[in-house]
């Protein structure tokens, strides 16, 4: 009897290539405060969302081509107890594009906002429902992943602030950092007592540095005070960072996965961060990690576009999961 056909490749099109944008936009993001910060007469932002930006467009026609072709596929990622939780990188990469947009053209930057933020808000109502309500996930199931649909609230304010929507962002930064605090014990709970993470995942540990990166940015858009719980935030996020930095040799042994970007975005937002406190302290101690940060992140992205473009080529992604 002859073997069934595989099924086609857009089939198997993972949610994941998403978080792609994510640390792209976040390396724009990065660039452009940069930039403003020391005043460099380069432009290196600009090229970066225009290339994340044209990155997400062929993402979405793919995912929506696979939506179309494939319901039953993408049905089976939205019942996995950890792809469901990259759908938000969608909602995220909106939301990112917004807060990189508002510098040059605030009126899109609003309407991405805008649709981003709803989208995401549904988005995280879901996913958390499914979590409320399933019967099949088990502590096993558990990893930094997690985390990405109620991180992604915490970015809302990033941009919501300058565009008006001060009490929005409120009630969205309020979700992200109460869902943060409860999903990290969990986390790390899993990690001290279970099994160590697959391989696959281990990159996904980088995630556990953006929460408090990220709602520092946050806080500090929505109160501008360089108060105990902005540096809390801070802090947080640094010690995490620097943790993860005393594992480096263990990430380096692993393969190359379209995991390894999540390595990207957690840098990214750290990078950030650490110039929001440059500018709010004007430590030059700030300022050099900053500069370390960036250029760190930038060499990981350049190496993870060259490394995914690769892996695409010798058709080793958009394939069936071992």
């Amino acid at each position: 009897m002859s073997e069934p056909l595989p099924a086609p490749r857009l089939s198997h099109f993972p949610i994941t290539f998403f978080a792609m944008v994510m640390g792209l936009t976040g390396l724009a993001i990065a660039w452009h405060k940069t930039q403003a910060t020391f005043g460099l007469p380069v432009d290196v932002a600009t090229p970066t969302l225009a290339l994340s930006g044209a990155l997400f467009a062929v993402l979405m026609v793919l995912y929506l081509a696979k939506l179309l072709r494939h319901p039953q596929a993408v049905r089976a990622e939205l019942n996995h107890p950890i792809h469901i939780n990259f759908f938000p990188t969608i909602s995220i990469g909106l939301i990112l594009l917004a807060i990189a947009t508002l510098p040059h053209w605030p009126g899109v930057a609003r309407v991405l906002w805008i649709g981003g933020s709803a989208l995401h808000l549904f988005l995280t109502l879901y996913i958390m429902g499914v979590w409320m309500h399933q019967d099949h996930f088990e502590i096993h199931h558990m990893n930094p992943s997690w985390f990405i649909p109620v991180m992604g609230n915490a970015l809302v304010p990033i941009a919501g602030v300058p565009l008006g929507f001060v009490e929005v962002s409120w009630f969205f930064f309020s979700v992200g950092m109460l869902f943060w605090v409860m999903l990290f014990a969990i986390i790390l709970y899993r990690v001290l007592f279970h099994h160590p993470l697959p391989e696959r995942l281990m990159p996904t540990l980088f995630i556990l540095v953006a929460p408090p990166a990220v709602g520092f940015i946050a806080y500090m858009q929505l109160t501008g005070a360089l108060d105990p719980t902005a540096r809390l935030l801070f802090y947080s996020g640094l010690f995490l960072t620097l943790l993860l930095a005393t594992q480096a040799g263990r990430f380096l042994r692993i393969p190359f996965y379209l995991s390894w970007w999540a390595y990207s975005f957690p840098l990214a937002a750290m990078t950030v961060a650490t110039l929001v406190m440059y500018e709010k302290t004007r430590l030059v101690a700030f300022a050099a990690l900053a500069w370390v940060l960036l250029a760190l992140v930038s060499l990981l992205v350049i190496y993870l576009l060259v490394r995914t473009a690769r892996a695409v080529a010798a058709q080793r992604i958009c394939v069936p999961a071992h």
